[in-house]
């Protein structure tokens, strides 16, 4: 399964960026994602870990990213090997001319057992929820002073 979805964000791309990448902010722009814990210390690096508990498909679900690679500003990527879903997520942040910031988001994983058998179905609820949670992040930092 990969699924990628993007959105402008009529924001500077160093403050999307710093925005997006940090964990504390999760809460308030994914609609799915309940509660973050920190599993190292702040801030955000390569081997950061964040632990997050989210609901999806009405599932609850409790994993543990680590932070694989930070280009600051520019791009994110952590991943998981726990649960029945290993995934990667990928942000990159891109210069979309007149100061906004073309951010995309990006999901991997390779689902096991009954996962696999409704990865279609999990792909498509996952872009659905991804298109909302961009326009939400693009509300938040948009609306901004």
């Amino acid at each position: 399964m990969d699924v990628e979805v993007e959105i402008e964000i009529r924001r500077p791309r160093a403050e999307v960026a710093a925005y997006a990448s940090d964990p504390d902010n999760a809460t308030a722009w994914y609609e799915n994602i309940k509660s973050v814990e920190w599993r190292s210390s702040k801030p955000v690096a390569v081997g950061s870990r964040v632990a997050f508990v989210a609901s999806f498909l009405r599932r609850p679900l409790s994993y543990t990213y680590e932070v694989r690679e930070l280009v600051p500003g520019e791009r994110l990527v952590m991943s998981t090997d726990e649960g029945p879903f290993p995934m990667e997520t990928t942000y990159t942040w891109e210069p979309a001319g007149d100061g906004a910031t073309r951010m995309t988001l990006r999901n991997r994983g390779n689902p096991a057992g009954f996962s696999k058998v409704v990865a279609p179905l999990m792909a498509s609820a996952m872009r659905r929820a991804n298109r909302k949670d961009l326009a939400k992040i693009k509300e938040i930092l948009e609306n901004r002073e």
